[in-house]
């Protein structure tokens, strides 16, 4: 592909933006946006790879993760403004996530330490894990907010705020992950996957493409249901002061 056959493509952005003003939707605004950001973002990350990639440098690899992990972490912090400190827990289950995944990976010898299999592979897990802490972050607000006379009759009546918050905990953690579960259930099935796609139009053998999708669909799994959790338990104390007391205030604002 080059940038006249990268051109042509753009028809793919001209369709919907005609369904847009044709209907009346109001995206036409958002997706010119979105179209715009996608192509700098993306050639920008394009180059800045090419340097790392062509330097092998460690020190080039971590820069290019911290970036991920800010940029997520920035993003995703807008969901939890009502958890105090929310930005670095957030900070601490990427690098978690991301340093877990990565010494498995490395330590078990399943790919080399080098900048073409560590960044495209901690981008996929930390963005993965962006998209979770936003689905744990909404659903958990929206369950704390809407249940909180359950949460202070349970303190009320002597139970701890581990106690008090449980089911609404649990519920967040199941939501957050149930997308990640059910779209692994019909993998290749009713759909192939990106990385899986993009190995096989490169000219990959489909049997090893699958192979490297199976490992990160194994990875995403990880990352979902480890995201959540680790950030629901980081999460929770905030809620509560010293005397365990439910700071109820927080979320007067979701019911106006």
């Amino acid at each position: 592909m080059n940038y006249f056959t990268l051109t042509l493509a753009l028809i793919f952005v001209f369709i919907p933006l005609l369904l847009s003003k044709t209907l009346h939707l109001g995206l036409e605004k958002d997706t010119v946006i979105a179209t715009i950001r996608s192509i700098i973002q993306l050639l920008v990350v394009g180059y800045l790879l090419k340097i790392v990639f062509e330097t092998e440098h460690l020190f080039f690899i971590f820069i290019m993760i911290a970036l991920m992990i800010t940029a997520a972490t920035q993003n995703a912090r807008k969901k939890g403004v009502s958890i105090k400190g929310i930005t670095w827990k957030l900070v601490i289950t990427f690098m978690f996530i991301e340093l877990l995944t990565q010494v498995i990976l490395i330590g078990f010898h399943i790919i080399p330490p080098t900048a073409q299999y560590m960044i495209p592979i901690s981008g996929m897990v930390i963005g993965n894990s962006m998209v979770l802490a936003i689905l744990f972050l909404n659903r958990f607000d929206a369950e704390i907010a809407s249940r909180k006379e359950h949460i202070e009759l349970i303190l009320s009546l002597g139970g701890t705020p581990k106690q008090a918050i449980h089911k609404q905990l649990i519920a967040s953690i199941k939501a957050s992950t149930i997308p990640t579960i059910e779209s692994q259930k019909t993998i290749g099935l009713v759909q192939l996957p990106g990385m899986m796609s993009g190995q096989i139009i490169a000219g990959t053998d489909p049997v090893q493409a699958v192979q490297f999708q199976l490992l990160i669909l194994f990875l995403l799994l990880t990352t979902a249901v480890t995201t959540s959790v680790l950030l629901g338990f980081l999460a929770y104390p905030t809620l509560f002061n010293d005397r365990m007391q439910f700071l109820e205030t927080r979320f007067i604002k979701k019911e106006k």
